[in-house]
């Protein structure tokens, strides 16, 4: 039997929600499922139409009272496209769509799934994406948080999917194209001869460049031959965080050892040639994707042992765990792997085609139920 799923999220640009919403409706089209996406646009919109998908154009995203009008035209696009599944990502295109879905006959309306993609602010805002018939949380992290902020969840709606890369994508041992490492090595001659660590996040206080500068400080001190790659930016308007650090590197004598690479959109080559990468968020991630990519490529990590990245490591790359904020440790951690380079687990448990089956195979549980 064709379903017809249709993802609402508040645009397609860049970024882990975004990616996950294409990757299920390439998934769907390939399966014979038809895919329509709800969202205010952006440059990812492209890609989702010529996958297959289907795209409406609404703001249902925009934090503001004329978001409401959308409900109506919501519920209309519910019935006319006859929509099986209503699976909303984010929380205020849920609570559009929830308005939408419950003002509809009770006969005719979808099912209503949901997905938490991370530990939100816990208010009766964030609740509503609890209120799928099953929620999905994206690691055991976000079901736990769950489990602890909603007690009066129904434990057995919830479904943990984890998030996943494809070994195709990141294939271990893969290397960067000779015109990509020519102009590297023109760029970066300071790297010559160096153990390279990198740091790949975006810049804000919680996702630990802070600790990774103090590790690179303690690393020269000590001797070892190391440089330390930044590799992210800022989000716009606030750069004020990532000019500290770049005067905290100087002050500590750092510029020969560190190099702010600021957004990249390389960083799969960039970890290909990195030794050690590392991850360092303060506070628990939903998932860690990053590391689960750098693994995948056969690149040891070094992670605080919390959240999802701990649950990525304890499963291919346990020797990377340390005591989050634990920068000694991340220190000798760093230094035992220069001196013995660490093997890592081809087990992946966490590939993209596991995800997206679990995904569908819900899908097709839950309409069959009908």
């Amino acid at each position: 039997m064709q379903l017809t799923i249709l993802q609402t999220l508040p645009a397609l640009d860049v970024g882990g929600v975004e990616r996950g919403t294409l990757e299920v409706a390439s998934a769907l089209v390939k399966r014979g499922h038809r895919s329509i996406v709800v969202s205010a646009g952006g440059e990812l919109v492209k890609q989702l139409l010529d996958q297959g998908s289907e795209h409406i154009t609404l703001s249902i995203g925009k934090k503001s009272l004329f978001t409401l009008r959308y409900i109506k035209q919501l519920r209309e696009i519910l019935v006319s496209e006859k929509v099986s599944i209503l699976h909303p990502r984010s929380r205020l295109p849920a609570w559009i769509s929830f308005l939408a879905w419950n003002s509809m006959d009770a006969d005719i309306r979808p099912h209503f799934i949901t997905t938490v993609h991370g530990p939100y602010t816990v208010n009766s805002y964030s609740k509503i994406m609890m209120r799928g018939e099953r929620v999905i949380a994206i690691s055991e992290y976000i079901r736990d948080y769950i489990l602890k902020n909603y007690p009066d969840i129904d434990n057995n709606k919830i479904e943990v999917i984890h998030r996943g890369v494809s070994p195709d994508e990141f294939p271990r041992g893969y290397q960067p194209s000779s015109e990509w490492l020519s102009t590297w090595n023109l760029q970066h001659p300071q790297l010559s001869g160096k153990y390279v660590v990198t740091l790949p996040a975006r810049v804000t206080r919680w996702k630990g460049q802070e600790d990774f500068l103090e590790i690179i400080r303690t690393a020269v001190a000590r001797g070892l031959p190391v440089h330390g790659l930044v590799a992210g930016g800022p989000h716009r308007g606030k750069e004020s965080f990532f000019h500290s650090l770049k005067e905290y590197a100087k002050q500590s004598g750092l510029d020969n050892h560190v190099t702010f690479l600021g957004h990249r959109s390389d960083l799969k080559n960039i970890m290909a040639i990195s030794d050690v990468v590392f991850s360092l968020a303060k506070d628990p991630e939903a998932f860690g994707r990053t590391a689960l990519e750098a693994l995948s490529l056969g690149k040891p990590v070094i992670a605080y042992n919390h959240g999802g990245a701990a649950e990525v490591l304890r499963e291919i790359f346990p020797e990377g765990l340390i005591t989050p904020d634990d920068v000694n440790m991340a220190y000798a951690k760093l230094e035992e792997f220069s001196k013995s380079k660490p093997f890592v687990s081809q087990n992946n448990p966490f590939t993209l085609d596991l995800m997206l089956t679990k995904t569908i195979n819900l899908y097709e549980q839950v309409a069959g139920n009908q």
